[in-house]
């Protein structure tokens, strides 16, 4: 059994001048490593750049006035603008999340397949997902601040991304529902089990990596959203007394500093705690999911 695996190690490894010499026999083959390695290089040059850039512009503007609790003109402090965050991120994936989880397994587990229904409802989710934000935001300011007399509070900048994730968590759990192998559903079938209990004890829990990937991915859209929360949630620079209260969030902090003009430092020190935060949310969403998936 060793000589075996160390004859097939040895097939399958391949020298460069192997490679080289495969690569001038097939030159499409040839160019198509050029322009793949080409893009990846591209990629990761773009995106180091860009954090590399951030951080040298933002750690030197770092203080601990940026952190107070209270906001002045001062010292632009952000940490409200962290605290609007954090509701905001709550109230969307509180409305969010349950809709869009249940609408995917309504549309695997419940829907007939290949239902002309299932197909439109399909088709208006990827139409929402293409739709720009702003056009977010001039329905939740028409809808939410004026028809519903929702003002300009957390609730109605909430909503409206509630409105703009939801097709991203629907999506992401479709897809992990759809990925559970079938054989699943009929083992527990054949054993007595009902619909209810095979979807929440044994479809649910194997797709939760991918439902949590889509929840992560919302939670960043948030995060980073501006254009739809100027309209709906306002631009008061303290804490939101509640839902009905008015209050930036740190990307729109960010944007208000830059906008002015007179706090282009402290912009980019926002720049870097939004930058922290995305990459920290990206990380924990790539650590739990592996876990779940192993069964840890």
């Amino acid at each position: 059994m060793e000589n075996t695996a160390s004859s097939v190690n040895a097939i399958n490894r391949v020298t460069l001048s192997q490679k080289l010499k495969n690569y001038t026999r097939h030159p499409f083959s040839l160019a198509v490593f050029i322009v793949t390695t080409l893009a990846a290089v591209v990629t990761v040059a773009v995106l180091v750049t860009l954090i590399v850039w951030v951080l040298i512009r933002g750690i030197p503007s770092l203080s601990l006035d940026m952190f107070s609790f209270d906001y002045t003109t001062e010292n632009q402090s952000m940490l409200p603008a962290i605290i609007n965050t954090l509701f905001m991120v709550a109230v969307a994936l509180i409305i969010a999340g349950p809709l869009g989880i249940g609408s995917a397994i309504y549309l695997v587990e419940y829907a007939k397949r290949g239902n002309k229904f299932v197909n439109v409802i399909r088709l208006t989710t990827e139409t929402l997902q293409g739709i720009p934000s702003i056009i977010y935001g001039l329905f939740g300011f028409l809808f939410f601040n004026g028809a519903l007399h929702m003002g300009y509070s957390i609730l109605s900048g909430g909503l409206t991304l509630a409105i703009m994730v939801l097709p991203v968590i629907m999506r992401t759990t479709e897809e992990a529902l759809i990925a559970v192998p079938d054989s699943y559903r009929e083992g527990s079938f054949g054993l007595g089990a009902g619909k209810c209990r095979t979807i929440f004890k044994l479809v649910l829990p194997s797709a939760i990596p991918g439902i949590l990937s889509g929840i992560i991915l919302s939670i960043g859209r948030i995060v980073g959203e501006t254009a739809a929360l100027i309209f709906t949630a306002g631009t008061v620079g303290e804490i939101a007394s509640g839902l009905t209260g008015s209050g930036r969030t740190l990307a729109v902090h960010m944007y208000l500093l830059a906008n002015e003009g007179l706090y282009i430092d402290k912009a980019y020190a926002v720049a870097v705690v939004l930058l922290v935060l995305v990459l920290a949310l990206n990380g924990a969403s790539s650590l739990i999911a592996g876990k779940l998936s192993k069964g840890e």
